[in-house]
């Protein structure tokens, strides 16, 4: 019981100081606050994988590590890949300027 206890509150915290950053406006630079997020994001994946999963060195002859490896690398090309779009996205579909709307055919 007492991992679960754990577990939560840790969950709570990872949860509140994202949601709390971004509803003050605490970090002025957008990129800066999505680093910011994806960073708790990673360590509340890895503390679920821990308290709730009970993934540890000693279960399974140490399987459940290749599992928390496996996860983890997963989670990065999975952020990367979706920041890589959200970007590209916001920078290829930008709408066009009234200067630049004033020059189409």
């Amino acid at each position: 019981m007492r991992d679960y206890v754990i577990g939560f509150l840790l969950s709570v915290v990872l949860t509140a100081i994202p949601f709390w950053l971004v509803m003050t406006g605490a970090i002025t630079d957008k990129s800066t606050t999505a680093l910011v997020i994806m960073a708790f994001a990673m360590v509340q994946i890895v503390v679920h994988m821990i308290y709730f999963l009970h993934m540890n060195t000693k279960a399974e002859n140490g399987w459940t590590v290749m599992a928390l490896i496996f996860t983890i690398i997963l989670l990065v090309i999975t952020l990367s890949g979706s920041l890589w779009v959200m970007y590209h996205l916001n920078h290829n579909m930008m709408p066009m300027s009234a200067h630049e709307m004033g020059q189409l055919p």
